[in-house]
């Protein structure tokens, strides 16, 4: 899991099976998933199942911001020990390019850190 995700204890114990999910959802305009893009900030997993995403997007026009969350939700409740999930959009902190993973700068031909 990426140091730059604050995860609770119960979502730490899954971080193995939550990058994979996160590695499936796709910002359509760029091309890349949400996990190597940064989007996500916070992930939080309570004692009866209800996971709690974090993220925000690259702008305030993104055009996956009413179709992704839904997905990011069906997504997670495959994970044994999700039942329910919610997504929390966010502004601040303001996403930037900074946030995209090495492996993320590769695929969109950015000179990796």
């Amino acid at each position: 899991m990426r140091d730059d995700i604050l995860l609770n204890d119960r979502a730490a114990a899954l971080a193995d099976q939550l990058v994979p999910i996160l590695e499936t959802i796709y910002d359509p305009e760029i091309e890349l998933d949400i996990y190597n893009l940064g989007l996500v900030y916070e992930i939080q997993v309570d004692e009866v199942g209800f996971c709690k995403v974090v993220m925000t997007f690259t702008d305030a026009g993104c055009s996956c911001a009413d179709t992704m969350p839904g997905e990011l939700v069906a997504a997670l409740k495959t994970i044994e020990g999700i039942e329910d999930a919610q997504v929390e959009i966010v502004w601040s902190p303001a996403w930037k390019m900074t946030r995209i993973s090495r492996l993320g700068r590769i695929t969109l031909g950015i000179s990796p850190k």
